[in-house]
């Protein structure tokens, strides 16, 4: 899958999960979880403890599931990410020299952006998505004001994004959107409830087509 591939594959799918976590052994369970729940894209962020081992371990179970690294911040997390297996990177913010190395490793880049020169900064650097992050005071309303003189951007909320709202931000022109917080709810990941994760995952996915 080509980074291009990558970003058209986003713009269908909608959606991804978004997994924080300083529990590995949670980690695996939680995003199992969301796998069983129906996602299909899947970031493991490299906060994680034992990341790459994970994501190494998830690429060969799941061949049908993309996963992805995020709080990419150098080209060496880049470089270990894709060799365990990452097929994107995301990062908090635009480092031209990480949305380079993406480019060389074949893998699609989403760098963090949060204002209309960044995301146009980042998609010259390269970068196929643009991640809104954080989410700005007056939420989809951003989106479609950002893609109005430049439609050609694909941005993807990931912060500020919930079950109530996550059709507001498809409408507004995102090309996609991440679930961190109310998919992986933290307090459900340390109580081991993963029975709930996969309901929500179900119940987040449904969300989209409202």
């Amino acid at each position: 899958m080509t980074p291009n591939d990558f970003v058209a594959h986003f713009g269908k799918t909608r959606a991804s999960a978004i997994l924080r976590t300083d529990d590995a052994d949670a980690a695996l369970k939680a995003m199992e979880a969301a796998i069983r729940g129906g996602f299909t894209i899947c970031e493991f962020t490299l906060t994680v403890p034992r990341v790459y081992e994970l994501i190494a371990d998830f690429s060969r179970r799941y061949p049908d599931v993309l996963f992805g690294a995020g709080t990419v911040l150098t080209v060496e997390e880049a470089e270990k990410a894709v060799e365990a297996g990452a097929r994107f990177l995301v990062s908090p913010v635009t480092d031209e020299a990480v949305i380079e190395a993406a480019g060389r490793l074949g893998v699609a880049a989403m760098p963090g952006t949060h204002t209309p020169t960044e995301m146009l900064r980042a998609h010259r650097a390269g970068a196929g998505l643009q991640k809104l992050f954080p989410a700005p005071g007056i939420g989809p309303d951003f989106v479609k004001a950002c893609l109005g003189p430049m439609p050609f951007l694909n941005i993807v909320p990931t912060h500020g994004v919930t079950e109530e709202n996550a059709a507001d931000w498809l409408a507004a022109g995102a090309h996609g959107i991440g679930f961190v917080a109310p998919l992986f709810d933290p307090q459900l990941v340390a109580a081991g409830d993963f029975a709930a994760i996969e309901e929500r995952a179900g119940r987040l996915l449904s969300a989209l087509d409202r």
